[in-house]
């Protein structure tokens, strides 16, 4: 894996069980890669500023989690995160993961330059998921980095991508610290929360 990291060519050894999907080396070196912003200060906008023990802190989220890591590397409790559920909709923030048919046989592989298949078995259903991971994986590497030994990360999803958030997560924080799953109905609606420990610990 290092040697991918570096750019290095690496030799294939026996399939191992994982989960794999186009991108996956670049979304690693995407969590390896220093933020180049800053977190600025804002005493006008808080409230009591000299003696509130609070922070909040505004941006994008990948950039913040690179941010946070000298300063808070295993000392978070708790993290709570509700990302994109990837329902091909758009709300506030745009919630479409998917990718057009065409564009993703051609990353993969499986079509040659003229759009022609390169075989007649191609693999499509990916494209519906890959650019979720790509999303995804950085950020939970990165809020891995942040919990403590006895943490914790509740993560909210529904049924689109629970199975592949649960796989991830596996990977990341090891299956044996997951706790299990809780899943809640509410105007027809089913979410799936997971609550993720670090190390020494679990989630679910």
């Amino acid at each position: 894996m290092l040697k991918q990291l570096l750019g290095g060519a690496v030799d294939e050894r026996e399939e191992k069980y994982g989960l794999n999907w186009h991108g996956k080396r670049s979304a690693r070196q995407i969590a390896l890669t220093p933020s180049l912003g800053t977190l600025r200060p804002c005493p006008e906008d808080s409230v009591d500023w000299d003696t509130t023990q609070n922070l909040m802190i505004e941006g994008d989220n990948l950039e913040v989690l690179k941010l946070l890591q000298k300063s808070y590397a295993g000392k978070v409790k708790l993290i709570y995160i509700d990302p994109p559920y990837n329902t091909g909709k758009d709300f506030v923030y745009s919630d479409n993961f998917q990718d057009n048919i065409k564009n993703y046989l051609e990353l993969t592989g499986q079509t040659d330059g003229n759009g022609r298949k390169i075989s007649s078995n191609t693999e499509a259903s990916g494209r519906f998921h890959t650019d979720w991971l790509n999303m995804m994986y950085p950020r939970l590497k990165l809020a891995r980095n942040l919990l403590r030994e006895d943490g914790v990360i509740f993560i909210s999803i529904d049924e689109r991508e629970y199975s592949h958030l649960r796989i991830l997560c596996s990977w990341i924080f090891g299956e044996e610290n997951q706790m299990g799953t809780v899943v809640w109905k509410n105007a027809r609606i089913i979410t799936q929360q997971t609550l993720q420990l670090n190390t020494n610990t679990c989630w679910l």
